[in-house]
């Protein structure tokens, strides 16, 4: 990872299938190696989440996220801001479907702390790196990094 340009991020739709549903937040970090050089931090206006569960899912840390009306505007600002970093991503279906019109190199950043993804892999990267839990999986993904590249 040592110099090496990448994001890694989070995020969360209402639908499996980007054609049927929005993303209502993409969390994302740009990295430098393992320096923090920016983060993005979208979500969908919350007028327009019809969903209760997730409206209730995101309903923390209002005032770190910048709002737009259009899941397609949250897409259009994350394009500008990858510039041609590749993308360490949680590696799930609707993470790929919502990101198939990104050219950039996509790869699972599982393979990178030694796990696979599952259903709990978060819970599992938690214990694995006894981090704290948090409501930011991204912040979550980049501690296991540190943790993953300080032992090795």
């Amino acid at each position: 990872m040592n110099g090496r340009n990448y994001i890694i991020l989070e995020i969360i739709p209402t639908a499996i299938d980007e054609k049927r549903g929005e993303i209502v937040q993409l969390s994302a970090l740009k990295l430098n190696g393992l320096i923090l050089k920016d983060r993005f931090d979208y979500r969908l206006n919350p007028k327009k989440i019809f969903n209760q569960d997730i409206e209730k899912m995101i309903c923390y840390d209002r005032d770190s996220f910048k709002y737009v009306n259009y899941s397609s505007k949250i897409i259009k600002e994350f394009k500008k801001w990858i510039e041609d970093y590749d993308l360490l991503i949680i590696d799930n279906l609707y993470t790929r479907n919502y990101l198939k019109e990104i050219p950039n190199k996509k790869e699972s950043i599982f393979s990178y702390l030694n796990m696979t993804f599952t259903d709990d892999v978060i819970e599992r990267m938690i214990n694995k790196y006894h981090l704290e839990p948090s409501n930011h999986i991204v912040d979550l993904l980049y501690e296991a990094l540190i943790h993953e590249s300080n032992h090795k």
